[in-house]
């Protein structure tokens, strides 16, 4: 059953909450966004409106994480690494303050509201400060193991999520999860696709498309984009003819531009990058944007027959 990982999320935290105090909750006027309202009822004591004010929002994160406490700090994506970007840098990455950034509605998940609102760009911004994980869960489950781990650990890290429901990848209670290692969503011989994020979900019936045609193609989820799990890249690189990247993100300094610099350097072979264009995106619901651009199963199996 199709769940909206934000919602996964709060319901989470707000268990948690229950029991660890020094868990805060802190959004920028996104407590509906982000399915915080439940949460912010059962803990008023462990909640804080920020308003809209993105970078205050980091910085009282920041603060709060030096006293002790285990902030999340949820804002829209597109703002929270856009205008929060010096604080994610100094106060959360440079000062190592234990503050979970989290970016929802993400990607193109605001759709006709255009680039102002689209975060296109986050895996290059986020990815290059240092200290700062990325993590892009591809459904519910897997959403939540990323948080048992994020909710126990110490570094601070940035987790982006869209803002609609996303079809299950997996079953509940059969994720074969390891933190900072890909997932093997289906294995194969001929092609990888490597995806993350709801691109993951696409590039599962992608490949059951191709299946049927006789073709074996390996998925892995790259949940993980920083750290990426450069093992599960070469051994793709070295088992497979080819591998495919699929991402909800610009051409630069994404995925499929870490993938490629890892294989130019280690294991040469065929890497092509399935994006969204150097330009603003079209208006549209999100799964009419993917469709546009070739991003959906359909997109991603007609570019994986031209590889093979």
């Amino acid at each position: 059953m199709s769940k909206a990982i934000k919602k996964v999320i709060a319901e989470f935290l707000g268990e948690e909450a229950k029991t660890n105090k020094d868990i805060v909750v802190l959004c920028s006027d996104s407590r509906g966004s982000g399915a915080l309202g439940p949460y912010a009822q059962e803990h008023p004591d462990q909640f804080v409106e920020v308003g809209i004010a993105e970078q205050n929002l980091v910085g009282i994160s920041a603060g709060l994480a030096s006293a002790g406490k285990r902030p999340f700090a949820v804002s829209p994506a597109s703002f929270l690494s856009t205008r929060s970007m010096e604080q994610a840098k100094v106060d959360v990455a440079y000062s190592h303050t234990n503050v979970k950034l989290l970016g929802i509605s993400g990607g193109v998940s605001y759709g006709a509201l255009g680039m102002t609102h689209h975060s296109a760009t986050d895996i290059a911004t986020m990815g290059s400060i240092p200290g700062l994980r990325v993590y892009f869960p591809s459904d519910q489950y897997l959403a939540k193991e990323l948080m048992k781990e994020l909710v126990k650990d110490d570094d601070p890290a940035y987790i982006r999520i869209g803002r609609n429901a996303v079809e299950d990848v997996y079953e509940d209670g059969k994720v074969d999860f390891t933190m900072d290692k890909a997932v093997t969503v289906q294995d194969g011989t001929d092609l990888t696709i490597i995806a993350c994020g709801e691109l993951v979900y696409e590039a599962k019936k992608a490949a059951e498309q191709l299946a049927a045609e006789g073709r074996s193609v390996r998925v892995l989820d790259m949940y993980c984009i920083k750290p990426l799990d450069k093992e599960a890249v070469l051994k793709a690189a070295a088992e497979t003819k080819a591998i495919l990247t699929v991402e909800e993100h610009s051409p630069y300094g994404g995925l499929g531009s870490m993938v490629a610099q890892i294989t130019a350097a280690e294991h040469p072979t065929k890497v092509r990058n399935l994006t969204l264009p150097d330009a603003p995106v079209v208006t549209g619901k999100t799964a009419e944007i993917f469709h546009h651009y070739g991003l959906d199963a359909e997109g991603i199996a007609k570019t994986a027959r031209e590889m093979l």
